[in-house]
This record gives structure tokens, sequence and C-alpha cells, in this order.
């Protein structure tokens, strides 16, 4: 242990631990901004600088380590008189139209400021040339960067995309990718995980509330909305409850209260994905063993920000992922076929809105793959946070609202399809119903839970043998079926590294593109709170949990369906509308003739 003293406070920590962390551990809060723990220690901000006897300069305290007997002071005169300096040098430089910014009283720079105690900017002075980089998925806004640099640790080192850098030297410098190109001209998986970690307004979610507010005044149209399972876990974080509570109800009250005609759930289509993707692998299960063409390990297709990046940096693999959409685009799909068919209405007067946790749906439903005949399956995409700002927009007391039901027929789901916002959850849910249709009894997991694959782990694997099956599946008999789950495409890349040098052990494995899964998506509130990915892993297992019905094959709704109008499971009518292909990109976004 290594023995200091901080604001005459005697402390004791072990060897490595950066002063940060030791004024911490003795309640001590040291203000900081480009600061994440475990992640960014890089010091450009400064604004955590103490005082250390003996030491001629203030130092970084995030990035300065204990020694033995140091005497520390963090909130000397001297400190509060540079932090405001390096503040005010901040905002001399940054642009000042908070009132319309969409960080506007939740931006970590604002906050400070009203911490430091500073009212004004004393210093004016040239700017920086203003730049606005508008993406499908993510709007960059340099006037509004102070060069933390989260996102780029965040794009270089947990995803290992490195589509962001600091480009230029001194007052030039700008963090954007390389040769002033657009985040849509390079090779970004729009995961958006660069705005979970901007303290500002600089890199934000492209804007989708302006379409949807139109639509919603348009009387011509009738707009259906629907939800992904990770919004309601997180949704209660932007009304005060606390990391992990489930607020499945109240938001169903909140989108009909904004005058949304139809709320459905998109676990309706994630128990629909279920039985397509169930059926594709059981069919090249099937062809493998009989010795025909069948290209394995299988491939989840449901995290766009995945597709984008093996459309990328795998281009040659693609034929690895499972042809179906994903599941908003599939509720999409019905919506504008089956429902406007079964209203008797022209499917070009039906928007159709899409809440996600994740900001590269936005680029996803811009993708012509993703439509019919012209018609594109969802119009626009919000995400957790503008679905936040739009209730609170509208004035409504989300707290107060009544618990409501998801509207009929699209609005059942199954426990099974609840946990598809979760890494591992996919997997989970395809295993509860492909086992059963196999074998005739259930996953022999406590619970239903795949307990290998449970965890945020960056690579779950598992393996599951087949016996006494059913006698249509009796060439299954006896095999054992290796799985994968990992999310990040860090971890996608361990996994399709495998799959190119043609080593992969795997039949079938799931990617989510976002560490966690879709909980911690790029479109998710903000947090403070280190341990919200398990917190709202919980909330999504607890909404599984309380059903009755948990397995994806047992939806009553979806069953009808496929008996009524949608045909075979994986039958001519599916594939046509619920499945898709996927296509080769070069390193600027372009696409490719063929795989390299």
């Amino acid at each position: 242990m290594v023995h200091l003293t901080i604001n005459n406070k005697p402390v004791s920590v072990p060897e490595g631990t950066t002063l940060l962390e030791a004024a911490r551990s003795v309640g001590i809060e040291v203000p900081n901004l480009c600061y994440m723990k475990n992640i960014h220690q890089y010091g450009s901000c400064r604004i955590c600088v103490v005082e250390v006897e003996g030491m001629r300069n203030l130092q970084a305290s995030c990035i300065t380590k204990v020694r033995e007997g140091m005497v520390v002071q963090t909130n000397s005169a001297k400190v509060r008189r540079h932090r405001k300096v390096l503040y005010e040098l901040m905002l001399s430089n940054h642009s000042k139209d908070c009132l319309s910014c969409s960080r506007n009283q939740s931006c970590e720079l604002q906050a400070l400021g009203e911490k430091l105690g500073v009212t004004e900017c004393r210093l004016e002075g040239e700017r920086t040339q203003r730049l606005v980089d508008v993406s499908p998925s993510i709007t960059r806004d340099t006037s509004k960067c102070i060069l933390c640099r989260r996102c780029v640790t965040v794009c270089k080192q947990i995803q290992q995309v490195g589509a962001i850098d600091a480009q230029n030297r001194g007052f030039d410098t700008v963090v954007s990718p390389s040769m002033g190109l657009s985040l849509n001209s390079t090779a970004c998986a729009m995961c958006g995980q660069c705005t979970v970690v901007c303290p500002t307004g600089a890199l934000t979610e492209t804007d989708g509330l302006t379409a949807v507010w139109a639509a919603l005044s348009d009387p011509k149209k009738r707009v259906v909305v629907q939800t992904a399972p990770a919004v309601r876990a997180a949704l209660g974080e932007e009304f005060g409850y606390p990391v992990g509570t489930p607020v499945t109800g109240r938001m169903a009250a909140a989108l009909h209260e904004l005058g949304f005609d139809d709320v459905f759930d998109t676990n309706f289509a994630a128990d629909l994905t279920i039985l397509e993707e169930g059926t594709e692998l059981l069919q090249r299960l099937d062809a493998a063993l009989k010795g025909g063409e069948a290209t394995l390990p299988m491939i989840t297709s449901c995290s766009p920000g995945w597709i984008k990046h093996i459309e990328h940096a795998y281009p040659g693999e693609l034929d690895h992922l499972s042809t179906c959409k994903s599941p908003h685009t599939m509720l999409g799909a019905l919506t504008k076929s089956y429902y406007a068919e079964k209203l008797g209405m022209d499917p070009h007067d039906i928007f159709t809105v899409s809440i996600m946790p994740c900001t590269a749906k936005k680029y996803e439903i811009q993708r012509p793959e993703m439509g019919d005949n012209g018609i594109p399956d969802v119009d626009a995409v919000l995400t957790t946070r503008e679905l936040a700002r739009m209730i609170k927009s509208a004035g409504i007391d989300f707290r107060s609202l009544p618990e409501m039901d998801f509207d009929a027929p699209l609005g059942l789901s199954t426990g099974a399809a609840d946990i598809f916002g979760v890494t591992g959850g996919v997997m989970e849910a395809a295993l509860r119903t492909v086992y059963e249709l196999v074998t005739g009894r259930e996953l022999p997991f406590e619970g239903l839970h795949v307990t290998p694959i449970v965890g945020l782990e960056q690579v779950k694997t598992a393996s599951v043998t087949i016996e006494d099956t059913l006698p249509a599946y009796k060439h299954l008999e006896g095999v054992t079926v290796n799985i994968a789950v990992t999310s990040g495409l860090a971890g996608a890349d361990i996994l399709m590294d495998q799959i190119a040098a043609g080593a992969s052990p795997y039949h079938f494995i799931e990617v989510m593109g976002c560490p966690g899964g879709c909980i911690s998506g790029g479109g998710q509130p903000r947090t403070a709170c280190e341990d919200f990915r398990t917190l709202r892993s919980k909330a999504l297992y607890s909404e599984d949990e309380r059903k009755v019905l948990r397995k994806s094959h047992e939806n009553p709704d979806l069953l009808k369906l496929y008996e009524t109008w949608l045909g075979d499971i994986g039958g001519h009518k599916a594939h046509h509308l619920l499945h898709t292909h996927y296509v080769p990109r070069g390193l600027y976004n372009e696409l490719l003739e063929e795989a390299t």
C-alpha cells in the first residue's frame, strides 16, 4: 500500500492508483471532464488538476500515480483559479447556442461551469472553423468539441473501428475522420458509442423528431410506433427512476398520449425473428449433415451496426449472416403489408416509427434493402433519448401515467423477446424454441436461462447436445451444436478472424454491435452509474420471467398470423417480406462489385 495525504486526510491505496481515484476513495470528488474510469485516462482537459507539495506545476490527477508520502491539495486557491481559467479557455472556442442544443441541461461542460462557479467567459479571440457533418445516424458539430478525445478512445480501443481520431495540430486540431471525410464516407459502424461518451453536443444522434412531429400533425397519415425491448429498461432513467427500472406500461401510455395511432411492440417481431431464424439454422444444419451446401456458422443479423461492420471488415464472409431482417424492420414490413391490408389502407398513408436504443437503426432504414417496391419498412427511428425529449416537450408527466398495454394485433410477445436487448438474449431465445421443436422438451437449463452465455463477458461459448429427437429430426440425433456470443465490435472481430481463417468451431454465433448489447446502445440514456449494464440486463430478465409465455413459438398471435396470412415459416411470402441480403463495402463506404 502507498500512504499519502489528500486535503489533510491520510489515505492508503494500492500502488498504481491515480490521485483522482485515491481522492475518491476517501470521499473527495475532484472535478473532471475527459476522464472515464478504466477506459479513458488521457489528461487532455486538465480540469482535474491538483496541487502536489514539492512539484512546481499542477498535476492532472487522472493520470498522476500516487507516491509514498505525497501531500496533495485538491481545492486550494491556486487550483480553483487554474480550473476556472482552463474552463474559460474551453468556452472561448465553444458554441454558445446552449438554449437550442440537444444537450442543454444534460451537458457535462455546462454542469462543470456551475460546479466551478463560472458565470461568464472573459476570454474572446479567434475560433476554429465550424463544421457540421450530418450522417444518417450521427451528427458531428466541431464547434462544440472540447477535444477530450473520449469518442476517439471508445471508437479505437473499445470498438476497435477507428473511424475518428485527432487530426492536425495545435489550434487546428479537430476530432474527425481522416482527410476531412464525412462519417458516412468511412467504415464507421454508426453504433453511436461516441455519442454516449461525448460530454457536450459535439456528437449526437441525427434528428428524427422533426419528421415524426410532422407526421403526427398530418391528418392524412396513420402513424404507427413500435418500441424495442431495451428501451423499456432505460427510458425511466430520463424521468428520475433508478437505473434498471422497467417502465413498459408507462412507456406505452406515453406513446398513446403523444398521439400515435397504434402502439406496437418490437418484441412481437423478435418472436417472429426466432421462428424465421431458427428455421434457417435448422435448414443449414440439415444441409450440412446431408453433405449439401451450407454456410456455417450462421451469424445473427439483428444488429445494424454489426451488419455495417462486417460489410466493411469481412465482405467475403457475408454468407454467414442470417438472411433475416432485424426485428423492427420486420414489424415495419408487416405494418405496411398485413396491417395495411387489414385496415384497407394504402401503405403510403402509413408512417412507421421505431423507438430504438440504437443510432445505427437510423442508417439501417435508409438502406434500399429495407423496403418493398420503393416503400420503406420504417419511415423514422427515434432513440430512447429522443423519445424522452419528445415526452418532456409535450408536457407529459411520465411518472403519473397509468400503465397500459401494447395494441393488438402486433403487440403480444413472449419473455424470449424481452431478452433480445441483452447480450446472449437472442441466442437464448433461439435455443428455447429450436431445442423444443426438435426434441419436444424444454431447454434443459434452470429457468430456461442458458447460464454459460449469460453475463457481460466479451466472448461467451456453450455446447448443446441434441438427444431423443422427435421423428422428423432424427438426423440431428446426437449432434452437438457449438455456439458463441459476443457484444461489441472488438469481440466480433475475434470470432470473425476465426471464420476467415477457416478455423471456427461454432455452428451458430450471436453478435451485437454495442458492448453488453442493446441495453448500452448508442441511443440510450447517458448515465454515471458504473453498473448500468448489469442493472438494465436484470430489468429485461425480470420482464421475461414475469410472463406466462416465455418461448417465441408459444406466441398465439404470431402463430395465427402464419396460419391466416403469412403462410409457412420460411416460406415464399415470409422470405419476401422478412428476409434480405447484405452488400460488401469498401473503406470509404462504397459498394463493391465482389467481395475480396
